[in-house]
This record gives structure tokens, sequence and C-alpha cells, in this order.
């Protein structure tokens, strides 16, 4: 298996390789999960509850302008569909450590799940952005 760093003999063209990609989107992934989500989380998940934040903060109305907008579209991107490629290329790695199956066919599988997902992720928003 040729990896990136080796040369290609002399006259002919370097192979690309979509790696950079994947470990962009990967690391982006794990960003938004150590930032972006705990602090969902933490809004969300207790200060909205413990009445900490008011109610009408994150009243029906209001979340619906929020989602639907393009911020929103952006926020549902970080944090929806970058995790979801930060874990295929987790499962992706995993799957090659362990040996199981080909790493061209479990490339496929793995992002390409992780891009229908986001996709429909993405679709979900822009139906009510539309309504």
């Amino acid at each position: 298996m040729k990896t990136s760093h080796q040369k290609a003999p002399l006259g002919q063209p370097r192979q690309a390789y979509d790696e950079p990609l994947w470990w962009g989107l990967f690391s982006a992934g794990g960003v938004c999960f150590a930032v972006v989500l705990p602090a969902v989380i933490l809004f969300i998940g207790l200060l909205l509850p413990l009445g900490l934040l008011p109610a009408e903060a994150l009243g029906h109305e209001r979340a619906s302008r929020l989602l639907f907008s393009l911020p929103g579209v952006l926020f549902i991107g970080a944090a929806v569909c970058l995790p979801l490629f930060h874990a295929a290329h987790r499962l992706r790695h995993g799957l090659f450590d362990l040996s199981l199956g080909q790493d061209t066919r479990n490339k496929w599988l793995m992002y390409g799940l992780a891009s229908l997902l986001s996709l429909l992720a993405l679709a979900l928003v822009i139906v009510g952005w539309l309504r």
C-alpha cells in the first residue's frame, strides 16, 4: 500500500490522496464534540431545566426561528454533520486495525453513511425552513 509521503517514479504523475479531507473532517468533528456539544448540553440539558434561563429563551417560536435560519443550518452542520464524520473516521480506522473488511470498502461505507445522514439532517432543516 502506497502512502502519501512516498514519491512517484520519475516522469509519472503523483497519485492524489483523499486522506487529508477525511482527517480535516475528523478533526473538525472532534473540535465540535469538545466545544460545541458540551455548551449545548449545558444550556439545554442543565441551565434551562433548572430554571437558570428564562423558559421563553428556547420556546417553540424562538427555537424555530433560530433553527430554520442560516445560523441554524450552520449550527446543524457543526453539531450533527461534523461529529458524524468524526465517528465515521474512528470506525473506519477501527475496522482497519481489527483487519475487518477491505479498507476501500470500509471507507466508502463509513463516509458514505456519514454523508447520507448529514444530507438527511440538513434536508430536514431546509424542509422546515421552507415551511
